[in-house]
């Protein structure tokens, strides 16, 4: 199978997340580490405040984000949980081809063009591409997998 063809992709970021990590040594490994997690926003651009009509009923959101950085984009990587390398595909490292990183936040309130959202893990100033509602009946999975994280050591 051969990989499908190259392609340009445009993406036009709708906002801006700000949160209290400077640094990627600041970031918390996943949103929920700290207790209790801080206070963040997202800050959408102008024009764009028509898109969160009645979102204030949902409880969380899915954020969507690009990454970015100056680090290698890597296929293999060896996570903080793991004593060997895995393909980056198999887990939630930033140093993807694309880096494109996506948390479940709860949302505290909304004023205008900003939200008030918890448990996001994320660099002060990253660029937000989508927001969707988060909805568990469809979103979650109990019985899922979690692959190599439960085999044993």
């Amino acid at each position: 199978m051969s990989p499908p063809p190259v392609r340009c992709v445009s993406l036009t970021p709708i906002g801006v997340l700000r949160t209290p990590f400077a640094t990627l040594a600041d970031c918390p490994r996943n949103g929920r580490a700290l207790n209790p997690p801080p206070l963040c926003h997202v800050e959408l651009a102008e024009g764009m405040e028509e898109g969160l009509e009645s979102i204030e009923g949902f409880s969380h959101l899915i954020l969507l984000y690009w990454l970015g950085g100056d680090f290698p984009r890597l296929l293999r990587v060896t996570p903080r949980s793991s004593d060997r390398s895995r393909g980056v595909f198999a887990t939630r490292s930033p140093r993807r081809p694309n880096p494109i990183g996506l948390s479940v936040v709860t949302l505290e309130g909304r004023q205008g063009r900003v939200l008030a959202v918890r448990n996001l893990d994320c660099l002060d100033g990253t660029l937000l591409l989508d927001i969707k509602p988060y909805i568990a009946r469809t979103d979650a999975e109990p019985a899922a997998g979690r692959g190599w994280l439960d085999a044993p050591p």
